[in-house]
């Protein structure tokens, strides 16, 4: 296989683990539209996402699928968080009343909250590791010694070009979030993804 091709390889996989409706998504959607410190949100998912991939890539996905005690760590407190992230995304859903420059304002000085919920979200969720540790690890360790370079390259760049075409295309809908009904479906939506996901921990 030649170094392009794998590189390419690396690409659709991780663009195929990385793309899918989730918490993390959900959390980067929300701060894309209130334009709210999107290139800090984007490089700390894109960062996150590398460490964990190039992690799985060099080994240490065998350590993770055989460490029963921190998958069941991460399970629980995961649940926990998303479902108290849920539980918030509801309550503002049913009982706040905001518009989009109300959000954006309200958003505007949290960048440590904003990193410590985007290390939750990433970091307490088994599927995170499952997908890019120990998924990603073993097909890495299919291939020859020279290749896996390529291929590990190959998906973080597809996490990379996701988070941020994410963040900053997210912008572009912040016209239909001009009144408060529009973020209350949002934030219900947003609510039904977190509890979704917790729920599917222990399924």
């Amino acid at each position: 296989m030649s170094d392009f091709l794998t590189f390419l390889t690396g690409v659709g996989i991780g663009a195929g683990l990385i793309i899918a409706i989730g918490a993390q998504n959900a959390f980067v959607l929300k701060k894309g539209i209130t334009k709210s410190h999107i290139f800090i949100v984007a490089i700390t998912c894109s960062v996150i996402d590398a460490v964990l991939i190039i992690f799985g890539i060099c080994g240490l996905g065998d350590f993770i699928s055989e460490n029963e005690q921190l998958l069941q760590i991460t399970k629980y407190g995961g649940a926990v968080f998303l479902f108290y992230y849920g539980a918030r995304s509801f309550y503002s859903s049913i009982y706040l009343t905001h518009s989009l420059a109300d959000e954006a304002q309200s958003k505007a000085g949290d960048l440590k909250k904003t990193i410590l919920t985007l290390l939750a979200l990433s970091l307490l969720n088994p599927h995170v590791y499952l997908d890019t540790i120990v998924l990603l690890g073993s097909i890495g360790a299919q291939m020859e010694e020279g290749e896996r370079l390529y291929f590990a390259l190959g998906a973080v760049c597809a996490s990379f070009m996701w988070f941020f075409s994410l963040a900053y295309g997210a912008g572009h809908l912040s016209r239909f979030f001009k009144s408060s009904a529009s973020w209350k479906i949002l934030d219900a939506c947003i609510g039904v993804i977190m509890w979704s996901i917790a729920v599917s921990l222990f399924v």
